[in-house]
């Protein structure tokens, strides 16, 4: 066994902490060789909750899980991070406006970006998953001094799941033959999934799903709005397919799980000025991954006219969310 990986998660007793921590100890994020040290932060009033949490870990015995660290204390938390799951965040609460939960949860994001920068490993790699999460990941890096703001990422990989999955319904095939679908942009209402450039058991998928109205229309939306959609049907919002997406999300970034060769997935990191996106904006990108830490954004990639209007839309909503948020950055 190697030297357990030092996993902190945020909000860890909330219902996609509890979905995702038994997930992590059963080694599927970092694989079945690699034992794991949770370290779960949560808010004073929830620690009787994750101890409840933690007492369910132990009764899983799960071989991989080497230790625990349960507190309400950032610092504590982060100590030793090599990754941290920054989950928990404030909810939009009824009439409160976007501005409003940008502003709360940029000071717990500031907080938690300074208490990473003070105390997590030199490796660090940080996966933002709170919500709005691309803005949350900029306020957090912004605020973790020393730490390069490319070890930042915030997760649109729910947003490909959900989309690789109706795209496999329409036509007919396993999840498994759908690859190289990129969602760019915001994990918001905004973001958009390209199906132009994504293939279907290895040919384009404009030439398997010809209707190219049913996916300008009914998929675009379908996908955009699942969360609504979720909500409305469970009143709560996602949590297992988020916490799933969170293992997709890391497991290919650091978990020992590259990107297969000649595939793409999706993740939110700073821009590096790539496809006219302002350099710095954490934005979703096609990315290559080594599953050690490493990830490129997918170079020479041609947008329909209609993916670029799009794309256009979302980068204007993460930049307006960036300048209502410019006090803390």
């Amino acid at each position: 066994m190697s030297t357990p990986v030092r996993v902190a998660v945020t909000g860890a007793a909330g219902q996609i902490g509890y979905a995702l921590v038994f997930r992590i100890a059963s080694g599927q994020m970092f694989g079945p060789d690699t034992p794991v040290h949770l370290q779960l932060l949560e808010i004073t009033p929830a620690l009787d909750a994750l101890q409840g949490v933690a007492m369910e870990l132990e009764d899983g015995a799960f071989p991989l899980l080497a230790g625990m660290t349960l507190t309400d204390d950032a610092a504590e938390a982060f100590d030793g991070t090599n990754v941290a799951c920054l989950v928990g965040a404030k909810p939009r609460g009824p009439g409160m406006e976007r501005a409003d939960l940008l502003k709360d949860n940029g000071a717990i994001f500031t907080g938690q970006g300074r208490a990473l920068a003070d105390n997590a490993a030199d490796d660090l790699k940080v996966a933002v998953v709170g919500n709005p999460a691309n803005t949350n990941a900029l306020i957090a890096a912004a605020n973790a001094e020393g730490v390069p703001t490319e070890r930042f990422s915030a997760m649109v990989r729910l947003d490909e799941n959900r989309a690789k999955s109706q795209l496999a319904n329409k036509a007919g095939v396993s999840v498994a033959e759908v690859t190289n679908l990129a969602v760019w942009g915001n994990h918001s209402p905004t973001m958009v999934p390209d199906f132009d450039n994504a293939r279907i058991g290895g040919q384009p998928l404009t030439d398997v799903i010809e209707d190219r109205g049913w996916l300008e229309g009914e998929f675009l939306s379908t996908v955009q709005q699942r969360g609504k959609a979720i909500i409305d049907a469970r009143g709560a919002s996602s949590a297992a397919s988020a916490a799933n997406a969170l293992i997709d999300h890391v497991a290919n970034w650091c978990g020992g799980k590259p990107t297969p060769e000649g595939d793409w997935v999706s993740m939110a990191v700073p821009s590096d000025g790539s496809y006219g996106v302002p350099e710095g904006l954490i934005c979703g990108f096609p990315v290559t991954t080594d599953g050690a830490g490493a990830y490129r954004i997918v170079e020479g990639l041609e947008l329909s006219g209609f993916t670029q209007a799009k794309l256009g839309s979302t980068v204007a909503e993460l930049e307006e969310e960036r300048d209502a948020v410019s006090d803390m950055l």
